[in-house]
């Protein structure tokens, strides 16, 4: 079962499609400084707070959730687990907004690169999980490679440039809009990462790359993407870790249902299912 085409349909975008990243929770050690970071680096707003779980967003829409266990262990680089949380600018003067942003605040940032289909710039919480934030260009740009495939690249992204877009009034915070658009994944191996996410839960391949498979709904170029750069032959996670906890998907009726015979669902109606290394993936209605 797969969910549509690979070939992006025009316009396609990662939160206009069939099944796309709702909400991503993290289990951390020290809530405070992370919701700080979150708040004051990233730019989220929070939503609703308590003694253990701080949930975070923009526009009231719950993003980022961040569940306190100050007796994780530290993920070590090499679990499987979560490479990266990518949240979605909608136009490159957010993102250029966002970098002089980052500027100011004085965030580190671990890379900036140009995808051919994405600009994207790169950064790393306190507690070691990766952050994307990027902004997409028009899926009719898309490049496709000689498979039929969506051609991606990792090419210097020129920041001054970029810089050169920013608003004359920027917003404080993550513009109204902004989504998370993708999440990638460290697996321990691509064949037994794409039988689960693409056979078990239906996501297509849409783009392929030395040492990772990506998947996407509708041909939206990826919302799930995999990789054994540091994870590979990793094992399931250990538990009590830090990083990637849960992945909840917004889907329309119709995935939920033809994805009902392949997965468990809660006590309180939830489709759920755990990827071989083990984190939880949730499906709820749009």
């Amino acid at each position: 079962m797969q969910l549509d085409q690979t070939a992006p349909a025009p316009g396609i975008t990662s939160g206009g499609a069939s099944l796309r990243i709702g909400t991503v929770a993290l289990t951390v050690r020290d809530l405070d400084s992370m919701s700080r970071f979150y708040r004051e680096v990233i730019g989220l707003a929070p939503v609703a707070t308590g003694p253990r779980v701080h949930k975070l967003g923009v526009g009231g829409r719950v993003l980022l959730e961040l569940r306190h266990d100050p007796q994780a262990a530290l993920a070590d680089r090499g679990d499987a687990g979560l490479f990266h949380t990518a949240f979605l600018l909608p136009s490159r003067a957010d993102l250029a907004d966002w970098l002089l942003r980052a500027a100011r605040t004085g965030a580190r940032l671990d890379g900036a690169s140009d995808h051919l289909v994405s600009e994207a710039l790169y950064l790393t919480d306190p507690e070691g999980n990766g952050i994307e934030i990027y902004r997409d260009r028009p899926s009719e740009e898309w490049p496709l490679d000689a498979a039929g495939l969506i051609g991606m690249a990792t090419r210097r992204l020129d920041l001054d440039d970029l810089a050169a877009d920013a608003s004359p009034r920027p917003a404080q915070g993550m513009p109204a809009g902004t989504i998370v658009g993708h999440v990638h994944l460290q697996v321990g191996d691509l064949k037994t990462a794409e039988d689960f996410l693409a056979g078990t839960i239906g996501i297509p391949v849409t783009s392929r790359y030395p040492g990772a498979t990506f998947f996407g709904a509708d041909g939206y170029h990826h919302h799930l993407g995999a990789n054994v750069w540091n994870s590979r032959g990793a094992g399931p996670r250990p538990e009590r870790r830090t990083g990637l906890d849960a992945i909840t998907f917004v889907a329309a009726p119709a995935v939920l249902e033809r994805l009902e015979p392949r997965l468990s669902r809660t006590d309180d109606g939830t489709l759920v299912a755990r990827d071989p290394w083990g984190a939880r993936l949730a499906f709820a209605e749009q």
